[in-house]
């Protein structure tokens, strides 16, 4: 595997999408590229992350806030 090939596969690897088999071969070339590689799965788990802080979260249904409220307020008195 080059390093093209890697970090196509970091990126997959990043959002636990890579098979078996697949895995085995990326965690060799990630020892095969060291620092570099860690470098790029650190930036894809940045990207990873900030784009799932990027989405607008669902509206919660009644019953979810009410529990949410509740856990609060237990919270609070103990």
């Amino acid at each position: 595997m080059n390093f093209n090939e890697f970090q196509n596969q970091s990126r997959l690897y990043v959002i636990g999408a890579l098979e078996p088999e697949e895995l085995e071969e990326f965690e060799r070339a990630r020892k095969k590229f060291g620092k570099k590689a860690e470098d790029f799965i650190a930036k894809c788990y940045g990207l990873h992350e900030a784009f799932a802080l990027s989405l607008r979260p669902a509206k919660a249904s009644a019953a979810i806030k009410e529990r949410l409220m509740l856990m609060v307020r237990t919270r609070k008195e103990a």
